[in-house]
């Protein structure tokens, strides 16, 4: 089970009531409350830290335009979240095709994992940040999106355009380079 979202913030009626009617100051606190959930998500799936940024600015743009028509059947920051990956993946679209995509060879073990955990050494987060700009933003989104926001891989196929083995196979290989760029030896477990 993956740890809940950075975006996992409760946003008051009050503070949304403000925003809808154009209230400055709702708009300030509500950028606020996500700016750095949203530039992290960015900044992971691009790993261009001004196009993170740039990304983030259009996110809320698209936010603020948008805030009237947020209906409420969900919450608030599940509906944020989507706009900003959203907005980092039509930035990965822009990209030349085969500058995202990390083509790697199966391994011959025949593993045949659905899920594989992250190594134990990935805990150091600053390790981790230099493995994680080192894979193809496509896969690194894939990671992200998987162990970091909780979407299953039907739900990132979606989000991608892709099929659920696409992203299955993304979060394969990309495991597996992260487990060589992290150095982490010894042989892969898989759950069920």
């Amino acid at each position: 089970m993956s740890a809940p979202s950075s975006f996992a913030i409760d946003v008051p009626p009050s503070l949304l009531a403000g925003a809808r009617r154009g209230d400055e100051a709702a708009f300030e606190r509500i950028y606020r409350l996500f700016q750095r959930p949203v530039h992290a998500l960015a900044l992971r799936m691009l790993g261009d830290p001004d196009e993170a940024m740039e990304a983030m600015q259009d996110t809320f743009f698209k936010v603020f335009d948008r805030i009237a028509a947020f209906r409420g059947d969900a919450p608030f920051w599940g509906w944020l979240r989507q706009i900003a990956i959203n907005e980092a993946l039509m930035r990965l679209r822009r990209r030349r095709p085969l500058d995202y995509v990390e083509q790697v060879p199966e391994p011959d073990s025949g593993a045949d994992c659905d899920e594989l955990r992250l190594p134990p050494a990935a805990a150091e987060a600053a390790v981790l940040e230099r493995a994680l700009a080192d894979l193809p933003p496509v896969t690194r989104s894939v990671l992200w999106l998987y162990h970091g926001e909780g979407y299953t891989h039907d739900e990132i196929a979606v989000l991608m355009g892709r099929t659920t083995s696409f992203s299955k196979s993304q979060l394969a290989r990309g495991t597996r380079r992260l487990r060589e760029l992290l150095n982490v030896h010894g042989e892969e477990q898989c759950h069920v």
